[in-house]
């Protein structure tokens, strides 16, 4: 039996029992994967997030009563630490943005190859953000051009050096490892950072840093 405290675990939050389904029945045969719980809707998902303590949520987007961007938001809200990997159609792209905003660590389609989708949520589960390009330009495209303006100048070399890191997908123990840094610091430069530049998280961070020019 799989060991929860090295393996990683995931509720899928999908109104199609089908797809729930697929997804569980390839996800049982990772080793380092532990499906723990599935919802039909966002309500019913938030629920079992909060009850279960996942490290990351599948969530679909479009649901019927609370949708995958309202169950984004309001998981931000009690301060839920799963990390939400949206999972979307192609044509989706409108709706992923919001998504984006609201807190998600990134998407992938609902084509993806299981493997790539197995690699997706390890690579969350590590902290990284997962930006396809497209979807990167539509976000920085909809900033307002004041967003963090001049917030910048207040940030330290060191901090600096940390956000560039962010925005090129690093994990904060990556980054620690890179800049010789423990994980604790790294964190702390993060938090940081994010309260200077007035950032919900490290997507937006992510985006901020690529808008300003910041790179690792």
């Amino acid at each position: 039996m799989l060991n929860p405290k090295t393996g990683i675990r995931v509720l899928l939050v999908d109104d199609h029992q089908v797809v729930r389904r697929g997804l569980r029945t390839f996800l049982e045969v990772q080793d380092d994967i532990e499906v723990v719980g599935e919802a039909s809707d966002g309500a019913e998902g938030v629920e079992q997030a909060e009850k279960l303590k996942p490290d990351v949520v599948l969530m679909d987007v479009k649901m019927p009563g609370m949708d995958g961007v309202e169950a984004l938001r309001k998981l931000r809200e009690l301060a839920n630490p799963a990390r939400v990997l949206i999972v979307t159609s192609f044509t989706e792209q409108r709706t992923v943005v919001p998504a984006l905003r609201a807190g998600a660590a990134g998407y992938v389609y609902k084509d993806v190859d299981p493997e790539a989708l197995a690699g997706a949520i390890r690579s969350v589960h590590a902290g990284h953000v997962l930006l396809q390009p497209e979807v990167a330009g539509a976000l920085l495209s909809q900033e307002e051009a004041s967003t963090g303006q001049g917030r910048g100048g207040s940030l330290t070399e060191r901090e600096r050096e940390v956000l560039g890191l962010i925005a090129d997908g690093r994990s904060n123990r990556e980054i620690a490892r890179a800049l010789v840094l423990s994980e604790k610091t790294v964190k702390t430069h993060v938090s940081n950072i994010l309260m200077k530049l007035d950032l919900a998280d490290r997507t937006q961070a992510a985006l901020w840093a690529v808008r300003h020019g910041v790179t690792g």
